[in-house]
Order: structure tokens, then C-alpha cells, then sequence
């Protein structure tokens, strides 16, 4: 019967330190926090924080309108909300189709 081989003391993985994965180099740009995300993302597809506050709008107003009892603007508020929804939406999947086009070779 053959002797082990030495045994090793360390711990297979430490979750305080990233994972050494071999042929791999991780390039770590500056990352960039919410602020400086949330701009870029806004420049690039700037339909869709204005159907965010289209659909805010929309959506507070006819909440107000309700409380007041004014029942037929609240309903065509809400449905304006819907119509603000649907052009998020839109402007999400253009958004999408359009970086999509860029990335390809």
C-alpha cells in the first residue's frame, strides 16, 4: 500500500477573496457606483426614465383624483398610466434591439 501524499492545512476556498480561476484575468475597470450608472444608462435610452415619470405622474394624479371622488378622470387617468406603461416598454425593448445591433461585428 502506497503512503498519501502530504496533506495540505489551507482551506479549499476562502470566501473573503475572490477565486483564483485558471486562464482567467478579470479586468477590473473603474467601477462605477448608481449615480454615474444611472446617467449613462439615461443617455443612452432616454425614453425610458420619461415613461417612468409619465407613468408616475399618471399614476399619482389619478390616485389623487380617486381620494377627491372624481371617479371619471381617476378611470382615464388610469388608463393613461396603462398607455405610458406600454410606451416603457417600448422604449425598453428598442433600447434593447438597438445595443444589440451595435454589439454585432
Amino acid at each position: 500500500m502506497a503512503a498519501p501524499g502530504p496533506v495540505s492545512q489551507e482551506a479549499p476556498f476562502d470566501p473573503s477573496k475572490a477565486p483564483v480561476i485558471e486562464g482567467f484575468s478579470p479586468r477590473y475597470t473603474n467601477p462605477e457606483g448608481f449615480k454615474e450608472k444611472f446617467i449613462r444608462k439615461t443617455r443612452e435610452n432616454p425614453m425610458v426614465p420619461i415613461g417612468c415619470l409619465g407613468t408616475a405622474a399618471a399614476l399619482t394624479y389619478g390616485l389623487y383624483c380617486f381620494h377627491r371622488g372624481q371617479s371619471h378622470r381617476s378611470q382615464l387617468m388610469m388608463r393613461t398610466r396603462i398607455a405610458a406603461q406600454g410606451f416603457t416598454v417600448v422604449a425598453i425593448l428598442l433600447g434593447l434591439a438597438a445595443s444589440a445591433m451595435k454589439s454585432r461585428p
